[in-house]
This record gives structure tokens, sequence and C-alpha cells, in this order.
């Protein structure tokens, strides 16, 4: 598989087939069996507890298997920015945060190590990303995540937080409006959206998705249009990771989990783009050198070992049949490692 591959929406698709959020059933979660296989490989003390991370929890459908499949020593300490999706597990799991298996916590997975403390444990035995959109926040308006619908331009994931992508690309010069386009969302036409935004705004600000959708194509090539890929699903990629700071959270999530996974500890990371998955392809074949000895030395002087082992050869992805089954699993890339240092 070569590392480029158009961007779609990050449309991941979340729960586990029972009711969500005002009563919308919800999708599988993207690859659970896999995810599932790899974790369950984690090595743990005998005969005593496990922790897992689900630095994503979204609407729960990966704790809720692994919850299942570790019963009773399994423990997951579960994160999201969105404190809807927590407040929605908090019913859906009541039994498992009663029993002391699950741990709820409003945070940002790039603070693991925090996080991971602030429960009171040492070490954790796995952890899980599934990064992107969750299927709740695309599907409600409200939230401004979909090009598919009405709604205010948000696209925070943390309704606390201050940014929006109205005030983004409200505020933004031309310049930093195409840079953001271009590396984030990987837009071709990337200058003349920006141009196109510019000029629209001077006239009235760009408050709605579809407002920003109709500036979106009046600026690119009307054959653009007849693609499989929507017009404007670059640029509100670009401006959700934008808003978001995802690859920022990513950058800082894998500088610190190496150091809070116990040895034999697993890690799997589920990603929707091309700019994810090289970070996490990067990151991990760099943990799994053995030597870091410059090119030009004659021979290895500096003892390294492998921190992990790469259990994923190249990115796994869905079947046909799951994508059949959820659409939204399409671009979805697992790349899973097993820490073999101390």
């Amino acid at each position: 598989m070569g590392e480029a591959q158009k961007p779609l929406c990050s449309e991941k698709s979340e729960g586990s087939g029972s009711e969500g959020i005002e009563g919308r059933p919800k999708h599988i979660p993207v690859m659970v069996n896999e995810v599932l296989q790899f974790l369950l490989t984690a090595q743990r003390p005998d005969n005593q507890k496990a922790f897992f991370f689900d630095g994503t929890l979204g609407a729960g459908g990966y704790a809720d298997a692994l919850l299942r499949a570790t019963s009773p020593w399994g423990v997951v300490i579960g994160v999201d920015k969105d404190p809807y999706a927590l407040e929605n597990c908090r019913r859906r799991f009541d039994r498992y945060i009663r029993a002391g298996r699950l741990y709820l916590l409003h945070a940002d997975f790039r603070y693991v190590d925090r996080i991971v403390s602030r429960v009171g444990v040492d070490r954790i035995h796995g952890a899980v990303l599934d990064l992107g959109v969750s299927s709740d926040q695309l599907d409600d308006p409200e939230r401004g995540f979909s090009f598919m619908s009405d709604g205010p331009l948000d696209m925070r994931m943390n309704p606390e937080d201050h940014l929006t992508a109205a005030h983004v690309v409200n505020n933004l010069s031309e310049h930093e409006l195409a840079r953001i386009f271009s590396e984030y969302g990987e837009e071709r036409y990337a200058r003349r959206i920006a141009r196109a935004i510019v000029a629209h705004r001077k006239e009235k600000p760009i408050e709605r998705t579809q407002e920003l959708v109709k500036v979106v194509k009046s600026a690119i090539p009307a054959r653009e249009s007849r693609s499989r890929i929507h017009p404007a699903t670059r640029v509100f990629q670009a401006l959700r990771i934008y808003v978001n700071d995802e690859l920022g959270a990513l950058r800082d999530f894998l500088s610190r989990i190496l150091d809070v996974m116990a040895p034999g500890a697993v890690l799997c990371i589920l990603s929707f783009h091309s700019l994810e998955d090289r970070m996490v392809k990067r990151a991990f074949r760099e943990w799994a050198q053995p030597c870091r000895c410059p090119p030009e030395a004659p021979m290895c002087t500096c003892g390294n070992k492998p921190g992990v082992q790469i259990l994923t050869k190249k990115a796994l992805f869905p079947s046909p049949e799951e994508v059949y089954k959820n659409p939204r699993a399409r671009s979805g890339r697992l790349r899973a490692i097993r820490k073999v240092g101390p």
C-alpha cells in the first residue's frame, strides 16, 4: 500500500448496534474484532487487573467489546474531548462504572501520561485510538461537521474550546487559509478556495456549513463537482483537523504513550486519512529500529534494542463485507504494535 490516499471525510463508525443519542441507531466500531484480537494478546500480571486506555471513547463500541471480553479482570480508562459522548456512555455503561471496571474522563488523549497518573495507575496493558470524527458528531447538524446538512459552522469536538470553524474562515488570511486547506486537506484548489472565501466574507461572514459549501463549489472547476468525492470534503476535513488540533494531539500522544505502556502492552491505532496514517507508520517504524547509529557508521556501537514489535506489517483495512454494512468504515486503516522494551 502506498502512503498517499484520497482523503475522505473521516466518517468513522461508533457503537455496538444499540440506540444512540436521541434514538439514532449506532454503527458497529470499525474492525472491532481485529482490535480486540490484538489487545487480548497483551501481557498482564498473573491474577491481577489489566488496564486498557481508550483515548477516543465516542459511543463506547471498543470499550464495550473489551470489557465484555476481559471480564472480570479488565479495566478500561475511557477518555473523550466531547462531554456529550461521555454523558451518553455514563448512562449506557453504568454497570461497568459501578463495578469499578470503567473510568470516564473528559480529557484530550494527547495527555495520556497525565490521565493514567490521575487514575492512579503506573502502566497500562493496552490502548486504542479511533481517530477522526464520530458518527454522533457527524450526524448532528448543530455540531457543524458535515457538508451534507446545514448547521452552524462550528466543528469543535469539545464545545468548551474557543476556536470554531467560523472564526477560522472569517478571520484568517488568504495565505493561511490556503495553507490549511493544502496541508490538512491535501486540496489541490486550496488557493482558489481561500481567495473565494476572502472575497465572500467581505460582503457577509460565512456562518453556516451550506454557505461554505456554496463558496467552495463556486471556486473549483465544474468537472470537480462530478467527482465521487464531494467538492467540500477536503476543506471540511482540513478545518476540522485545524480547529481541533488533531495532528498535534496525535503527535503529543505518540511522544508519550510508550512511557506508560507496560512490557508486552499492545497499542492499536485506527486512522481515516493519509496524514494520520503517515504519522503513525513513521512512529512505529522508528520505535522498531534496532540501531540508532548514523548511516555512515561502519558498525553498530549504540547498543540500542527495538522498543516495539510491529504486529501489522502493512495497515489492515476493513473487509468488503464490513464496508458494505458500514460505508463509513471504507477509509479506515489499522496499525498495531507490542512494546518489548522496559
